[in-house]
């Protein structure tokens, strides 16, 4: 009886999740085609976008999200953020965060229906990973959103992690950093393995926290394999410590 409540729990919010997602994106067209003249760095529209997933965890009955730390007060530096990735559930939750960033995301999400059409919008990057050129033109994207003081949130692992560990960070935000001296800003995030499994639809049980690091200033050759080696494994070295530790009580947050 408890799996078949989960299953038709799961299928209601599911159902509430696509009609929000059809009746949100009438609002961010308007949005954009009311700023795009002006607002190169599509915030306007970008911001609005991002409530959604705010809307999306609040009827999702499976899944909570707690941050901890403070996001950087001068938001005119163009961050290159990243984060580790445990479940599907991450995009969602790192996305409730009150700040306007533009994604790197897998070609096929941005093929989704009304979702990938608000993505383009507000100028989220779509990237196929085992494609070198599709890879290159994602990246000359995110160098021009960093130009223009957005900053950018990567994935550095590249999929799922199937095991409690990080698997390795891949080279290719950190030699972004590099290249446009934008310090790069960790994201700490446990607890949402269980959130949604590889493969299945069935929503598991998710106290998110999201640890907001301290930004980590760049130095190097983004030529020299070495400096950008190094700089990830430093990265990864403070996610995973981050990720390990127990949550703040209520007492301790700031």
């Amino acid at each position: 009886m408890r799996r078949l409540g989960s299953l038709l729990v799961s299928a209601l919010v599911w159902i509430l999740w696509a009609l929000l997602v059809v009746a949100w994106t009438p609002a961010v067209t308007v949005v954009w085609a009311c700023t795009a003249p002006w607002d190169r760095r599509r915030l306007a529209a970008g911001r609005l976008f991002r409530l959604c997933a705010r809307a999306a965890i609040q009827v999702n009955p499976f899944w909570s999200v707690r941050f901890e730390g403070r996001l950087p007060r001068d938001r005119s530096v163009p961050y290159v953020v990243v984060c580790n990735h445990e479940s599907m559930a991450d995009v969602v939750l790192v996305g409730c965060l009150p700040w306007e960033m533009k994604w790197l995301s897998k070609h096929a999400i941005l093929r989704i229906p009304f979702l990938g059409l608000m993505m383009h919008m507000v100028g989220d990057v779509a990237v196929q990973r085992r494609d070198a050129d599709s890879r290159r033109r994602a990246y000359d994207r995110l160098r021009a959103w960093l130009r223009r003081g957005v900053p950018v949130i990567i994935f550095p692992e590249g999929t799922r992690a199937r095991t409690p560990e990080l698997l390795p960070f891949h080279g290719g935000a950190f030699r972004l950093a590099l290249e446009t001296g934008s310090p790069v800003l960790p994201l700490a995030l446990s607890g949402t393995r269980q959130a949604l499994s590889k493969g299945s639809l069935l929503f598991g049980r998710a106290r998110a926290v999201i640890r907001i690091l301290e930004p980590v200033p760049v130095e190097g050759d983004p030529e020299n394999t070495a400096d950008v080696a190094r700089l990830a494994a430093h990265v990864r070295e403070l996610i995973d410590e981050a990720r390990r530790r127990p949550a703040a009580t209520d007492a301790e947050r700031p």
